[in-house]
């Protein structure tokens, strides 16, 4: 079916592009944690705790954003947003201490927190079923877009003018996309440059139409998919957060590349974890175009970027540095798979209106799995030196959640209200 307009695709861009920014602003403390470490005397249980106070934040902030972008919409709710974190990214660049930059990656996590919420909801406005694992695998490649081109400017710029430029710099991106989000964003219905044809293909699943009724955040906990789909973000969110904050430390550590030699190897992994990304959506939505149930669709592709992630157990003992990046990348793919069919779960199930709090209730659960391993990690690194136990940990939790889906969630179809 040929549809007249593409404002949906033009949405998307605004979003990959925003959360392509969250993940520059976020991903730059990992990249130059051994340079500022070396600089203010951290050690490693210092920046776990640095990275705890993000996570503790960032739970904090998915489920009261969640809940803020439901009431008050993704226009307003994403723009607000990005300020309140791009001030917090350009704020580090003044602390010089353990506490001040955990509370400066505080205010990022409560900004940043609101990306996906919005996100997830803005493509439920604007996307048919069929095309959301699609849209959800598109946006969220701009995660990995941004990590890829995070270390390649965030190494220009420490280089060039010192590293509080880098956050300085970095963090004035967000107030550009303001501009343009406040400029063209608007729901379906209301947005002046869609077609009629392109209106009615977004609300072609007709038995949406009806489920308008908002759901308080206490009404999600009665649900056993809400357990289901919390209990995989627990285990395995943390996996994403250990790659982002910590690999270029594992890469310095363990194969002896400093900050420029580092770039190459991270443009690598998160350029594949971003195919990763798409690819799960992509093969998700084909399934389902192909004739397959939903519950298929999605159930069979996670199963798949499980069995992608379970070498990287390995790669603590790899000598070779590409051997490691090579199974690193493999996982990272797999998690960003994961990632596009986990946040399409949330709107296959629940009620548009409940889409953002469900994101930021899942969310929640994620943020507290990274907080409580981000200062384990710290502790652990420190005391043994060793990152085997948590690649050995980190490669098996995707296969739990993948039965965890199979057993709390006999069938991924719309909650009946």
């Amino acid at each position: 079916m040929k549809v007249k307009g593409n404002v949906r695709w033009q949405i998307l861009a605004l979003i990959f592009f925003a959360t392509t920014i969250n993940y520059i602003d976020r991903q730059i403390i990992g990249i130059l944690k051994p340079f500022i470490a070396d600089d203010l005397n951290w050690n490693e249980a210092d920046y776990g705790y640095i990275v705890t106070a993000f996570q503790i934040a960032y739970a904090i902030g998915l489920v009261t954003t969640g809940r803020f972008i439901d009431k008050f919409g993704t226009r307003m709710g994403y723009s607000w947003a990005i300020v309140v974190w791009s001030i917090a990214g350009m704020a580090h660049a003044a602390a010089r201490s353990v506490f001040g930059f955990a509370a400066v990656r505080f205010v990022l996590g409560i900004g940043e927190s609101a990306n996906f919420p919005a996100a997830v909801k803005a493509v439920a406005e604007w996307f048919p079923k069929k095309e959301r694992a699609l849209a959800a695998g598109l946006f969220n490649s701009g995660s990995t877009v941004g990590a890829i081109l995070a270390p390649v400017i965030v190494t220009w710029i420490t280089i060039s003018l010192g590293w509080q430029w880098a956050f300085i710099i970095t963090g004035a991106l967000g107030f550009i996309w303001v501009v343009f989000w406040l400029g063209y964003y608007r729901i379906p219905e209301k947005h002046p440059k869609i077609t009629p044809e392109e209106l009615q293909y977004i609300h072609q699943d007709t038995e949406e139409r009806n489920e308008e009724k908002p759901m308080k955040w206490i009404e999600l906990l009665k649900y056993r998919q809400t357990l289901a789909i919390c209990s995989t973000r627990f285990i395995s969110d943390w996996v994403w957060w250990f790659f982002l904050f910590w690999i270029p430390d594992f890469l310095s550590k363990t194969h002896g590349v400093n900050i420029k030699e580092v770039v190459l190897p991270l443009i690598v992994i998160y350029a594949v974890s971003s195919i990763g990304g798409i690819g799960g959506g992509w093969i998700s939505s084909d399934f389902i175009k192909k004739g397959k149930s939903i519950d298929h669709a999605r159930k069979t592709t996670i199963l798949a970027c499980a069995l992608l992630i379970l070498p990287v157990m390995l790669v603590s003992q790899m000598t070779n540095l590409w051997a490691a990046v090579a199974l690193i990348s493999l996982a990272a793919a797999g998690h960003q798979g994961w990632a596009s069919n986990i946040f399409t779960i949330v709107s296959d199930i629940y009620p548009k209106k409940a889409v953002g709090s469900m994101m930021g209730l899942s969310g929640f659960t994620g943020a507290i799995g990274g907080a409580l391993s981000a200062s384990f990690v710290g502790l652990l690194l420190d005391t043994t030196g060793s990152y085997f136990l948590i690649f050995m940990v980190a490669s098996s939790v995707y296969l739990v959640n993948w039965i965890i889906l199979k057993v709390l969630i006999k069938e991924i179809r719309p909650l009946k209200l």
